[in-house]
Formats: C-alpha cells, structure tokens, sequence
C-alpha cells in the first residue's frame, strides 16, 4: 500500500447517528481494535483494516489501554497508522480510549481512581501520539472508588484538553443514572455508554436501554456478532482453527458457550438471513442497530474482506413485523 488517499464519496457510503443529544455524529458502524492490532498481530494487515474502513466512512476507531496483546500496542499501531497515513485526517476521525482494567502493577494501574484514569490517558495519547482523544471511557465501574471521583476525573480530563467527550462501559442501568446525574451537574459532556449487545446477550433491553433514552445518552455495542457466534463460521459446529479452538482466555468465545441447542438457534436465524438476502452477520448487525437507542455498533474484523462483508449490512432490507416476530421465537 503506498501513500493513502481516501476515497471522495466516502461519506455517502456511510448512515450517520447523532449520539444522544450531543452534536457529535458516529457511523453506524465503528472499528474497534480489541483483537487483530497487537504487537503479535501483522502489521500490514491491521494498516489495510483501518484504512479500508476509513475510505467507506467509517470515521470512529475504538481503542483502549488494554488491547493488545500485549497491552499498550493496539495504541501504538493504531499511532503508526495515523501518522503513516490519516494524519492530515485527523480532524475527520473520532479516536476513543478507555481506562478501567489492569494495566500496569501496584495499586494505581486498575480500576476507577483519579490517579489511575489521568495517568493512563496520558499514557494513551503517548502511545497513539495525540494531543487528545476525541471521547474517553471509564471501562468499568469500580465498587471501591466513590462514583464521585471517577466521574470527577472524566470532567477533568475534558477540561484539560484531553478529551472532547466522556462515557462509560460495562455499567448498570443504576449506576448509568447515578453517573450521568454527576456528569450533568458538572457541566460534563457525558454522551456515550458502550455495551455489550447482541441476538445472544440481550441484558441490555433490560433497563439500560431506557435509562439511556431518558438520559438522551448515545448507546454504542460491541460484541455484536457474540464473538463470531452470529456468523456462518458455527453453522456446522466448532471448526478447526477458530478462535474458539485456538485463544483460550483472551476474551475470544470459549468451546462450552457453543452448546448444540446454541447452534441450533444459529441455523435457524442463518435461515432468516437467507431469506433477506443477507448473510447472518449482516442481519445480526442490522438487528442491533434496529434499535433506534443504538447510535452505533462496534466491528471487530481480522481481515479487510470481513469489513467489507460487513458494511453491506446496511444495504439490507428493513425488518418486517414477521421477521422480528420469528427472530423473538428463536432468541426465545
């Protein structure tokens, strides 16, 4: 790949949604770094992801402290390709970090603490060479730390400069509320909550939800595809080869979450997609994102071509009545 020029009509090949209240506009899809843009992974690779997503409008790349592995180097090759490539860009990209799990010993690299959350930013910026991010997660909530200090810490953050929105992940219905009371109350941009959502993890639609809608908060999940589960790569059972078969506690799916009974569902939900002419990730993108609460939806891919695949899910068809209502039976 030589020197990197983005397409023109980029921004027509993308839906955008406002997040929340707020002024700022997300793709319906985003790239997200947690697996495939390690030290470990290669590199040429990873810079032809983020640039083929950038030419089809995806203007958001998710990232945190801790992809890797190991942790730190997402960052550092998400770095490298902006400077390689989208630094003249820049202004046309939303970069997002988060700081919540470990990161480095002792008792200031984990979990919610002003220390920890400031430090490690400033940590990422390095890494990505940045002045700041775009928006900054508190990954998840700490039980130790008063919510005060945490949210405390993301107001400071923006008004250092160092970030130009605020949200949080992997919080309760509860704790979101209490959050964004604080974060209101402070004058903090609070606009985003990232969640895990999919056809097989629905907790979400228990409370978080409408607890976003009337917080006028964006939603964006991760994990939509319930790690490769929602694809057609289970449909005759646990290949060879897969992540399922070869990561083993890396946050990859692990072998006894793909019970027969679960394979069952995804033949028939493939079944659907058939017949929307859509292959079954396509559709289990696009029923995330038929919930008008979801602002926009996470990918994880290992190859460009899987993007690709991807992306067509919003050339599919709208859901009818009858299909939500056979997709409900089969989630149960």
């Amino acid at each position: 790949m030589s020197h990197f020029e983005p397409k023109p009509e980029r921004y027509d090949l993308m839906k955008y949604n406002r997040c929340g209240n707020s002024g700022l506009m997300l793709p319906a899809l985003s790239l997200g770094l947690w697996h495939n843009f390690g030290k470990i992974d290669d590199f040429k690779n990873a810079r032809k992801i983020v640039c083929k997503a950038f030419d089809h409008g995806v203007t958001h790349f998710d990232l945190a402290n801790n992809y890797g592995p190991p942790p730190g180097s997402a960052e550092k090759t998400f770095g490298k390709i902006l400077k390689k490539d989208l630094k003249s860009y820049r202004d046309e990209i939303i970069v997002s970090s988060k700081a919540g799990y470990t990161m480095w010993p002792g008792p200031y690299g984990d979990w919610g603490s002003k220390k920890y959350l400031v430090s490690s930013l400033d940590q990422s910026l390095k890494r990505m060479r940045l002045d700041y991010v775009d928006i900054f997660y508190h990954h998840r909530p700490d039980p130790n730390t008063p919510l005060e200090e945490t949210m405390g810490a993301l107001d400071l953050i923006v008004r250092q400069g160092k970030a130009l929105y605020v949200g949080i992940s992997n919080y309760n219905p509860e704790q979101t509320a209490a959050a964004s009371k604080m974060l209101k109350s402070m004058g903090t941009p609070f606009i985003i909550h990232q969640a895990r959502y999919s056809m097989f993890d629905r907790t979400v639609e228990g409370g978080l939800l409408d607890v976003v809608e009337k917080e006028e908060i964006g939603c964006i999940a991760f994990s939509p595809l319930a790690q490769g589960l929602l694809t057609n790569k289970y449909l005759g059972g646990i290949p060879e080869g897969s992540r399922a078969a070869s990561h083993r506690g890396n946050g990859a799916i692990e072998e006894d979450q793909i019970s027969g009974e679960k394979i069952e569902k995804v033949r028939q939900l493939n079944e659907i997609a058939e017949g929307r002419g859509q292959s079954l990730a396509q559709m289990a993108l696009a029923w995330v994102l038929h919930d008008k609460r979801i602002t926009s939806v996470i990918l994880g891919v290992s190859k460009s071509k899987q993007l690709m695949d991807s992306l067509e899910c919003l050339n599919g068809p709208e859901f009818s009545k009858k299909e939500l209502k056979a997709i409900q039976g089969i989630l149960g």
